[in-house]
């Protein structure tokens, strides 16, 4: 077996140089590190993780919890994070909780079982009154809407306001029935919020489609129904692209086309959007920043930062595509 003095012998450095060089510690020359870490790979020696787990009482082990991890936005949104973390030397431990209040919990109670040192945590379930179950020994992060003060950092997604642009972008583009596609259980939804603010401020009616749950699937039909009334909509805001996706099906299922009889929005930007056809207008957040931001404001926490939390919002921007010209 490899030891470290065998490392240290092969660099012509100290143990303890070896030990620096291992554990990422800062003050180490390039060309040292450089030298040490040719010895390791040469030599094929294996760091001893779990003694360096319980000498720094760490796993180097992230958990990530969001509500689905086949949903587009989602899958997208972990592998940025997981990207983001391997350049602070972390893994990321994926959970998925399919936004139920009692699954967030758990994994919030759990986490310090499941040996990880922080969590990212995408909440959907959890509300104002849950804010001191949050209260633990080991650094969050939320990833969302700031649906509730938690006195923990936040990466806020600029939901309301991203929506209210989608909006506001079809009726410039001459839509006079702007709908709004959405779950019919959402009244506390922000996207929602900033579709009612566009019409409001332009005194328009606002118009609903409502369907079961996220599907795309539901979505197609559900919209091809809405076609078939009188007074269809001209112009149709979606809450995400999973959704517009649907809708744009739908359109074309009732015998109209995309974007000439019907124009369409999304939300995410996720990579589908820009590649189908018609490629869908949607809101794009800034999923680097994002993850990056997350990533550093634990790897702060985990370091003994007790600075006040801290609330960063996503930058955004429309992304004006084929669906809405």
């Amino acid at each position: 077996m490899v030891t470290m003095q065998d490392v240290a012998r092969a660099a012509g450095v100290s143990p303890m140089t070896v030990s620096n060089v291992v554990n990422d510690r800062p003050h180490i020359k390039p060309a040292t590190r450089t030298r040490v870490l040719a010895a390791i790979d040469d030599l094929g020696y294996r760091i001893n993780a779990a003694g360096r787990n319980l000498r720094t009482g760490r796993t180097g082990t992230i958990g990530l919890a969001v509500p689905e991890v086949d949903n587009p936005y989602f899958s997208h949104l972990i592998s940025r994070v997981v990207e983001e973390a391997a350049g602070h030397r972390l893994r990321i431990a994926i959970e998925q909780t399919g936004a139920a209040r009692e699954a967030e919990l758990e994994v919030v109670s759990m986490s310090r079982n499941r040996l990880y040192d922080g969590l990212l945590l995408s909440t959907a379930g959890l509300a104002a009154g849950d804010q001191d179950l949050l209260q633990v020994d080991y650094p969050i992060v939320l990833l969302g809407e700031s649906m509730f003060d938690a006195p923990l950092d936040h990466i806020v997604m600029p939901n309301r306001e991203g929506s209210r642009e989608a909006a506001e972008h079809l009726l410039a583009r001459g839509c006079r029935r702007v709908a709004y596609l959405r779950r019919h259980d959402t009244d506390e939804d922000p996207r929602l919020a900033g579709y009612l603010d566009a019409m409001a401020t332009a005194d328009r009616e606002p118009l609903f489609i409502d369907i079961d749950g996220f599907g795309t699937v539901a979505a197609a039909r559900a919209v091809a129904a809405a076609m078939a009334e009188d007074n269809a909509p001209d112009g149709i805001a979606c809450s995400t692209d999973s959704l517009a996706f649907g809708a744009m099906r739908g359109v074309v299922d009732a015998g109209l086309r995309v974007p000439e009889d019907v124009r369409i929005t999304g939300y995410d930007d996720v990579p589908m959007a820009s590649i189908i056809m018609p490629s869908l207008t949607t809101i794009a957040p800034d999923h680097e920043a994002a993850a990056r931001t997350a990533l550093e404001f634990l790897v702060e926490r985990l370091n003994g930062s007790a600075e006040p939390p801290r609330t960063y919002t996503i930058p955004h921007a429309l992304r004006i595509r084929d669906s809405s010209r």
